[in-house]
């Protein structure tokens, strides 16, 4: 029987992903100068203050006012009318040293037998319904947003819009669990105010259906069936949306864990990403699972794999693998097998899974908004300044846990 499955994004401008992009800014800048630092940083924002709390183990110092009225600026809230604007709005820091009771746990003589940071499961997940071996809904989400930022920052088509934005896409799914066309599309972006509610509501509904969705269709191809007349547009459904961003609504670092995985398909462990060092198995062990359900399903062991890690904190060699292929396994093994295979293929312990998936560089930032998994892996050069105008240019590599480059050994290990 059909049934429907709906994932949301949400934009930069977001209250949250504003907060979760000042916190990885900061990891950024604490590794750039510092790659052994320990680091676990939070971020409130509401109407005209950011705050700014948490525990650090480093050896640079930073100016953290300014490295959040940077993010802030480059978000897009640079008018007063906003009621947060990057350069006035106020930043007040809580930061503290890290415990030396969690440290202790953490940091060992030997480097390998790093312990993990603390306990807890973690989740990776992947499907080959894209390209990108992510979840249809959610990776069409994350692009209907990404475009309206572009259109925003363009200011030539769409001349309103203001940085914080929501979207919702609900997909139809065959008998097969193979997704058949566009059932809805919600979008809510804050605009600019107009004179007239009903005019600016028909405006906004009208560009956003003729402008945005031609763009997305023109832009991913592979897509362009799933779209059809009969889908239900929910454009600005509560009317108007002026008041938006930090003014709006509170926001907090590490509030759109779902946005940031899997949009609901697979599972989460219930950890956030933003704000946290690799040393942090919330953040390097969900990268590592995804970077194994990938690299399975791209090898063409099943369909769908959820693959989860458990550690206890302070310990090494995690608890235990799980491996769930939901039926669509390839390969003549049970679940419990594969997941044996995959312990022989990668090693799990927290600093391996730093030195395979390079971790310990700042590459947090680019995380931030639009989804940590399904990203594009590339080499950038980033520049990083201390208070005391000291420059530092690193060549970084991004998203490494969405390389395929187990693809090879996981096939030798299956006999494939």
């Amino acid at each position: 029987m059909a049934y429907l499955f709906t994932s949301e994004s949400v934009s930069e401008g977001h209250p949250d992903k504003i907060a979760d992009q000042i916190s990885d800014a900061l990891i950024d800048n604490f590794l750039a100068f510092d790659p052994t630092s320990k680091v676990a940083c939070e971020t409130l924002v509401t109407t005209g203050q950011v705050i700014l709390a948490g525990e650090v183990k480093s050896k640079t110092y930073l100016d953290v006012q300014h490295i959040a009225r940077e993010v802030i600026e480059k978000i897009g809230y640079t008018k007063s009318e906003y009621m947060f604007e990057a350069k006035s709005c106020g930043v007040l820091s809580a930061i503290h040293e890290q415990s030396g009771d969690i440290n202790q746990g953490v940091e060992r003589a030997n480097p390998e037998d790093q312990g993990a940071g603390d306990q807890g499961m973690m989740f990776g997940y992947a499907t080959n319904e894209t390209q990108d071996y992510m979840p249809l809904a959610l990776d069409l989400s994350h692009k209907l947003l990404q475009e309206l930022a572009a259109l925003r920052r363009e200011n030539n088509e769409i001349k309103y819009l203001r940085p914080d934005a929501k979207s919702q896409v609900t997909l139809e799914y065959d008998n097969h669990n193979k997704p058949t066309r566009i059932d809805a599309i919600v979008i809510s972006t804050q605009h600019d105010d107009f004179d007239e509610e009903a005019t600016m509501l028909a405006k906004i509904k009208n560009d956003l259906v003729s402008i945005l969705i031609p763009r997305i269709i023109a832009k991913y191809p592979q897509y362009a069936h799933l779209f059809n007349d009969k889908i239900q547009y929910h454009i600005n459904p509560t009317g108007k949306f002026v008041i938006g961003g930090p003014h709006g609504d509170t926001g907090l670092t590490g509030r759109k864990i779902i946005v940031d995985t899997y949009g609901g398909k697979g599972a989460h462990g219930g950890g956030a990403f933003s704000g946290k060092d690799p040393s942090k198995v919330d953040r390097s062990a969900a990268y590592a699972t995804r970077h194994i359900a990938k690299n399975l399903v791209a090898a063409g062991i099943a369909d769908e794999i959820l693959v989860q890690v458990s550690y206890a904190i302070g310990v090494a060699k995690p608890m235990g693998i799980y491996i769930n292929t939901y039926g669509t396994a390839k390969v003549q093994l049970t679940d419990g097998e594969i997941a044996k295979k995959v312990e022989n293929i990668f090693d799990m312990r927290p600093y391996f899974i730093e030195q395979r998936l390079k971790l310990r560089n700042p590459i947090y930032s680019e995380t931030a908004a639009y989804g940590h998994m399904g990203r594009k892996s590339e080499v950038v050069t980033k520049t990083f300044t201390s208070p005391g105008g000291n420059s530092k240019t690193v060549e970084v590599e991004l998203f490494t846990w969405e390389k395929l480059d187990f693809v090879d050994k996981v096939k030798a290990e299956f006999g494939l």
